[in-house]
């Protein structure tokens, strides 16, 4: 049961309900050629899926453990080994984008495989506390990875949000898995979370402006946002320009930064200015729901401390209430050997 003023980051623990259904569904003018290494690897889950039986959290939790074992160097090479010369050609023409932009995270491209390249696709929310969750490669799980995206959004609330789920058990329930997110609060807001049995753990949280001078907080902007997990350590990135360094094995903090004044772009639309005004209201809220948030998070972190090596991915929106729309687009999985 919801209630009117529950932390936003608790309805990220329903994302896992639809966990039971990540079944492949692989678009059908998707081939061999584009996503090579997805079919290799979600054709051996699936039939060793298809073996094991069950629903709900039992299928989801086969999916999770049949794609572990499914999804390494062996069976990626495999794919690649497959494809005959003209496909090698095609395919390395459409991962040389995803080659290209992999040094800016500090990662070698010739130390991993592309696992997928993603359709565009769009989260649509709208109501008081929706969520939604997208991936046409479900069954494929990550251990150290890069995952990218240029993420559109138009919402209304500030603390609606946009982001990545990773290392997820698939457990619909009490999940363990972890986040990361942007919203529009203040100049834009940026936060890692990780849930242990269905429990807030650990928080980090950043504001992205202060390091990125080209992320936009306006409705229909563009940010691209970027995870880079190697074991304990993540990543996150927004534009190109690191923001924030998380160490999985630490606590989180003892407090917030102070969140930066709003800025209202010159030339601003009525529809901007209404916008601008909706969110300063929304300010005091807001800061209320992220202290309480941290607050569990510390509590939470003392008993169950939250590091995972491995698991479920994909796309999330969250609405905090009216309309939450987010785009996704140029995304791609890198998987990093070790």
């Amino acid at each position: 049961m919801h209630k009117k003023c529950i932390p936003i980051l608790i309805i990220f623990l329903l994302l896992l309900v639809v966990a039971c259904s990540l079944g492949a569904k692989p678009q059908d003018s998707m081939s061999l050629t584009l996503t090579p290494l997805s079919a290799a690897v979600e054709g051996t889950a699936t039939a060793r899926v298809s073996n094991v039986g069950g629903t709900g959290d039992q299928l989801a939790t086969a999916v999770a453990k049949a794609t572990a074992r499914s999804a390494d160097i062996y069976a990626t090479q495999t794919a690649r080994a497959s494809l005959n010369s003209e496909s090698r050609m095609a395919t390395a023409t459409v991962i040389a984008p995803v080659v290209a932009e992999l040094p800016r995270y500090g990662v070698d491209p010739g130390q991993g495989e592309v696992a997928w390249i993603h359709q565009p696709v769009t989260i649509d929310l709208n109501g008081y506390q929706q969520y939604g969750y997208a991936n046409d490669y479900g069954q494929i799980t990550a251990k150290d990875f890069v995952m990218a995206a240029d993420i559109t959004w138009y919402t209304y609330n500030s603390l609606s949000a946009c982001g990545f789920m990773f290392r997820s058990d698939g457990n619909s329930n009490k999940p363990n898995q972890y986040m990361v997110f942007i919203t529009r609060f203040a100049t834009g807001y940026l936060a890692f979370t990780a849930t242990v049995n269905g429990e807030i753990s650990n928080v980090r949280t950043y504001y992205p402006k202060q390091e990125d001078n080209s992320f936009t907080w306006l409705n229909d902007a563009t940010n691209r946002l970027a995870v880079v997990a190697r074991g304990t350590l993540i990543d996150v990135y927004t534009n190109g320009v690191l923001i924030g360094e998380v160490d999985t094995t630490q606590p989180p903090p003892s407090s917030l930064p102070s969140p930066p004044s709003l800025e209202l772009p010159e030339g601003a639309t009525p529809e901007q200015l209404q916008d601008y005004q909706d969110q300063i209201d929304q300010n005091s809220q807001t800061v209320n729901l992220m202290q309480a948030q941290l607050a569990e998070a510390n509590r939470n972190y003392a008993k169950n401390k939250a590091i995972f090596s491995d698991g479920l991915l994909g796309f999330l929106g969250v609405s905090q209430s009216g309309h939450t729309i987010c785009t996704f687009d140029n995304a791609w999985l890198f998987l990093i050997e070790r």
